[in-house]
């Protein structure tokens, strides 16, 4: 599902990723850890398509992402890939409903038709009550589980998660976690989560750990 090869990135002097390989599997989970400056939000925003390696490739589902235009890759990224942030990213002004429709209202869905997608993806996380509730009502827990709703409303093939429970309490936490690997098994997503969790990654199929800009094998 995802192949990146030989990726580079620099940040002015500072040489952040070297030389990265890295594959996914279609309906894998991969956690990427490593200290702090290791390079895996790095990673992950270019293996996202958000920014764009200095050198190398990643493809997503057979296409050859950073070879799209920025318009054909803006439209790719809507439809193909999912985001998870720590920071929800949610806009106040909205209900939690309206929130999650967005993605599919720019895909050009109809209005009933994103209306009913986002209710039943809520409803389905616990959340049937919150539908008109705007993100300043909702506990933290609810809104990522928001975030995460919004983020599989197009039906993606991969959902790309960046500490999606750093900010959360224990128990919350593990709610959050169960929904990943639910998520798999109900729509086949490939999931790629950057944690420092060591509970997440030890449930996760597979776990890469970089150190210094390299992944170490």
């Amino acid at each position: 599902m995802i192949k990146a090869s030989h990726i580079n990135k620099s940040f002015g002097t500072i040489r952040v990723l070297k030389d990265i390989c890295f594959e996914a599997a279609p309906s894998e989970v991969v956690t990427i850890v490593g200290a702090s400056g290791a390079g895996k939000t790095t990673l992950l925003q270019i293996l996202g398509s958000l920014s764009r390696p200095d050198s190398g490739s990643v493809e997503i589902d057979g296409t050859d992402i950073f070879s799209l235009s920025d318009k054909s890759l803006a439209a790719f990224r809507n439809k193909k890939i999912g985001f998870v942030f720590q920071a929800h990213h949610l806009l106040p002004e909205f209900t939690a409903e309206e929130n999650v429709m967005i993605p599919a209202l720019i895909a050009h869905r109809s209005r009933r038709e994103a209306s009913a997608a986002a209710r039943e993806l809520l409803c389905s996380m616990g959340l049937s009550e919150r539908l008109t509730h705007k993100p300043s009502q909702l506990s933290g827990g609810e809104q990522q589980r928001v975030a995460i709703a919004r983020a599989l409303i197009n039906n993606p093939k991969v959902l790309f998660a960046d500490e999606p429970s750093g900010n959360l309490d224990s128990r919350t936490k593990e709610e959050i976690h169960r929904i990943f690997f639910s998520l798999r098994d109900r729509f086949g997503v490939t999931v790629i989560i950057v944690t420092h969790d060591n509970t997440l990654a030890k449930m996760s199929d597979r776990t890469v750990e970089m150190k210094d800009g390299c992944i170490q094998i």
